[in-house]
């Protein structure tokens, strides 16, 4: 069904073969993300490394909105700065469109806005948008929405993207309903036509197959958070709808009633509540994780703000649940749709006190799959709280991965006591077991949960001072004791957390860290460093607290950047109080617009303080 591409151009020896960034410049709630989305999974079915990146206004409608696929045959999948092609729909923002295109580059447009090209260092394609939508006769009321699918069927043509391809991503964004799928596709084809007959190809860029995404998959951070939770036995979700976070808990909606029925009598295992706001969602998800469930609720910055005094409760009175903050670009409001890493310090510290939490930070879409069930077993293991933070680049763009792999160890519950287990524990220590109190050594206390009929089960579960039986106190060595005790157990947690990701492949005494989803643009950044002769070593931290691997690589290495996505470095402040002994070996490279960071910008920064071959 595909057509033939025509190509005009003999120029061989100049094309640029899958290895360029594309902008689409559109208005926001016009249905250009179905344009778009369709031309990132055709050209991933293509075989070619791909990724997807929006930014768009924190409004519904109406403001412009921009989405950049980077085609990368190398499998570079981090932001650029600049642009080889615009596609720029937005009169009112065509100007500011022209400014990102490289020299050379191209621009395609609605034929209307010819008025307004200010450049002759570009190729310039105008489309005959309007004209195409009214020859194909599409209802006036989805002119608008479809009108996008000009520039999918004319990049189709000039790139040679397999418009089979095209139609089989319509198939999937259309869940497979034939009448959107064939108004819009009928569209691309007429545009694909209009582009054969009418343009002589004059740039130097095409899309051509190949076999490097075989068995991987394609999805957005949140979505494999979802799927994660679920494969860790998730049984009560309570939210309040916050942007970027709100898809995390529509992913569970979507996928929790195929893949979580009792399969002797049908009902649901579940159950996913909307509260009244934030406070109210961390509240009924610690209820329940009292309760014996597995718990846990999503959520950005202002949210994770309302929940700090619960959290302070998870924590003394020792409630596992898990929290995912999707960060978003703060303080107050803020950016509510920009990306940021400025979460880390108020998680880690978060609610008055001295408390202690684990945190975790998926770099990956499959780290948001593994740490979706892995936080669960952290959370019951330790009697904690979990904090997750991904961010909105992580949690709402599209990535590739490999297969995310089915959890490979039990379900880890923790000191969970049933009726036999506590009668074994209460013969242990005499008929001294309390609910606080630490037996083992390790910090870490026995529990029971609703429905255990022993009994020595219950307790009263208090975030006011209690002793190691749950009873109230305000006595000094009490508190100091059970305090010391719970300080112990998230020390030994360090042990159990996911250790980072380390390659010290060089004998340079100069390295870099970083934490969640800069990875991409960092190992970008190490490659073009290694051309100018910097070979630099790289660790990324995955959890706190921090594992003794990341004591040995700072001291290992005589001086070490920090990559972080926030203002003040907060990634940098926390090793430095962790390691302040060797905080004058760290230099930081932190970064907050609102976007993720380059590889060009890395590179740029570390340039400032290393010899480099130019």
């Amino acid at each position: 069904m595909g057509l033939e591409i025509t190509e005009k151009s003999e120029n061989t020896k100049s094309e640029i073969i899958n290895n360029f960034c594309i902008t689409f410049s559109t208005i926001n709630g016009s249905g250009s993300a179905t344009a778009n989305s369709a031309l990132l999974r055709a050209i991933f079915k293509m075989g070619v490394p791909v990724s997807g990146k929006n930014i768009f206004p924190s409004n519904i409608q109406g403001l412009p909105t921009w989405y950049t696929i980077r085609i990368s045959k190398d499998g570079y999948i981090a932001r650029v700065e600049k642009d080889d092609i615009v596609v720029a729909m937005n009169r009112a923002t065509f100007t500011r469109e022209l400014e990102y295109i490289l020299p050379g580059g191209v621009l395609l447009y609605p034929e209307e806005f010819s008025d307004k090209i200010l450049r002759e260092d570009i190729i310039q394609y105008p489309m005959p948008v309007k004209q195409l939508v009214n020859e194909a006769q599409v209802p006036s009321r989805l002119k608008d929405y479809v009108a996008n699918m000009v520039y999918v069927g004319v990049l189709g043509q000039l790139l040679g993207i397999d418009l089979d391809k095209i139609k089989q991503a319509l198939a999937y964004h259309f869940k497979g309903k034939q009448s959107p799928i064939d108004s819009n596709f009928n569209i691309i084809k007429m545009a694909a036509e209009w582009a054969g007959n009418n343009l002589e190809k004059r740039d130097p860029y095409y899309v051509r197959p190949m076999d490097l995404t075989n068995g991987m998959i394609m999805a957005d951070g949140n979505t494999a958070a979802a799927l994660g939770s679920i494969y860790g036995g998730v049984q009560f979700v309570g939210w309040y709808p916050i942007t970027p976070a709100s898809s995390l808990v529509e992913a569970l909606n979507e996928y929790l009633p195929g893949l979580r029925k009792d399969p002797l009598t049908g009902k649901d295992t579940y159950a996913v509540v909307q509260a009244e706001d934030e406070l109210a969602a961390v509240g009924m998800a610690i209820g329940a994780g009292w309760g014996g469930l597995r718990a846990m609720t999503s959520t950005s910055g202002p949210g994770l703000s309302l929940m700090a005094e619960y959290l302070g409760l998870g924590y003394y009175a020792e409630v596992p649940i898990v929290v995912w903050d999707i960060q978003r670009v703060g303080p107050s409001t803020g950016l509510p749709t920009r990306t940021a890493q400025g979460d880390l310090t108020f998680a880690n510290f978060i609610s008055h006190g001295d408390t202690h939490y684990i945190l975790l930070f998926p770099g990956s879409i499959q780290e948001c799959f593994e740490f979706g069930w892995k936080s669960f077993d952290l959370a019951e293991r330790f009697q904690i709280p979990v904090i997750v933070l991904s961010d909105l680049d992580m949690g709402m763009n599209n990535w590739m991965s490999e297969p995310f792999q089915y959890p490979d160890t039990p379900i880890d519950r923790g000191k969970v006591l049933w009726e036999e287990d506590l009668e074994a524990i209460l013969k242990k220590t005499n008929g001294a077991w309390g609910r606080y109190r630490d037996i083992d050594g390790d910090g870490i206390p026995y529990r029971t949960v609703p429905g255990n009929k022993h009994p020595r089960s219950a307790y009263f579960a208090r975030g006011t001072g209690h002793d190691e039986f749950a009873d109230y106190s305000e006595e000094q060595d009490v508190w100091e004791r059970v305090m010391d005790r719970m300080a112990l157990k998230y020390r030994n947690a360090k042990n159990s957390v996911p250790k980072p990701i380390v390659d010290q492949s060089t004998n340079n005494p100069h390295a870099i860290i970083s934490f969640g989803s800069t990875e991409p643009a960092i190992n970008e950044a190490r490659d073009i460093l290694k051309k100018h002769n910097l070979h630099l070593n790289y660790m990324r931290i995955r959890a706190i607290p921090f594992t003794d691997e990341i004591l040995k690589f700072i001291e290992d290495h005589e001086k070490v950047y920090i990559v972080e996505i926030n203002r003040d470095g907060q990634m940098m402040q926390l090793l430095t109080i962790a390691y302040p002994a060797l905080a004058t070996r760290f230099i930081q490279v932190s970064h907050l617009d609102g976007l993720p960071l380059t590889a060009n910008w890395i590179v740029d920064e570390i340039k400032q303080y290393e010899a480099f071959d130019e």
